[in-house]
């Protein structure tokens, strides 16, 4: 589930003229903004802390939106689910919120969506050479 404001950036990112060749669709932009936000050494710090002041202050019961993502990026979300940083005695973050966040830093670190567009463009290379190893030959 992704948070209103951040789905309609990527919607926006979507529909861009930026967007060619090829055109990704939303969970390819979704696992891009988590891999560039993965990308960054300070990862899950920048994350927390951007939850635990911006996403902390929204309404609890902002509209979201369902949407996919690809699973390596999953993943490693889930694992920051599941971290320290997200137990007793700090508050206890969703999936659907450590996804909101990752949209949101990247769209701060890149209003106009090209960083976000080259990390999708890695990652369909990086799964393409995963499923070369798989198929025959």
């Amino acid at each position: 589930m992704l948070w209103l404001p951040e789905h309609d950036w990527l919607y926006q990112l979507l529909r861009s003229d930026r967007n060619v060749a090829p055109r990704f669709r939303m969970p390819d932009l979704i696992s891009a903004c988590v891999s560039q936000m993965f990308a960054k050494g300070d990862a899950s710090h920048r994350l927390f802390a951007f939850l635990g002041s911006e996403l902390m202050l929204r309404e609890p019961a902002t509209i979201r939106r369902r949407e996919a993502m690809w699973r390596p990026q999953y993943a490693q979300l889930h694992a920051l689910q599941l971290s320290a940083a997200n137990r007793y005695p700090n508050p206890q973050f969703q999936l659907d919120q450590l996804t909101t966040g990752c949209v949101a830093l990247a769209r701060l670190d890149d209003p106009t969506g090209v960083c976000t567009l080259r990390h999708a463009r890695i990652n369909i290379v990086r799964r393409s050479a995963t499923t070369k190893a798989v198929l025959p030959s």
